[in-house]
């Protein structure tokens, strides 16, 4: 079954930001997850989220698994995304 994907402000936000091919690229990943999540998503250590790599970026995603619905919570490059 497929999940439906929604971005956090923020997320949304820096996508936006991005150049355009890029910005396509992450958008065509959600969209590939979102139909196999567990062939993408990795348990993040030590938090009860997922990550799912895309390039030079990473997302943090939460789970819905009742109303099957992937948050993408965080956005951003890799080396900002693991100093937090």
């Amino acid at each position: 079954m497929d999940y439906m994907v929604k971005l956090h402000p923020k997320a949304a936000a820096l996508l936006r930001r991005l150049p355009e091919p890029l910005a396509e690229r992450i958008r065509q990943k959600l969209l590939d997850t979102a139909s196999n999540p567990f062939q993408y998503l990795e348990h993040f250590a030590g938090q009860d989220v997922y990550k799912l790599r895309i390039g030079d970026y990473r997302a943090l995603i939460d789970v819905d698994f009742e109303r099957n619905i992937l948050w993408v919570r965080v956005l951003d490059k890799r080396g900002r995304i693991y100093k937090r």
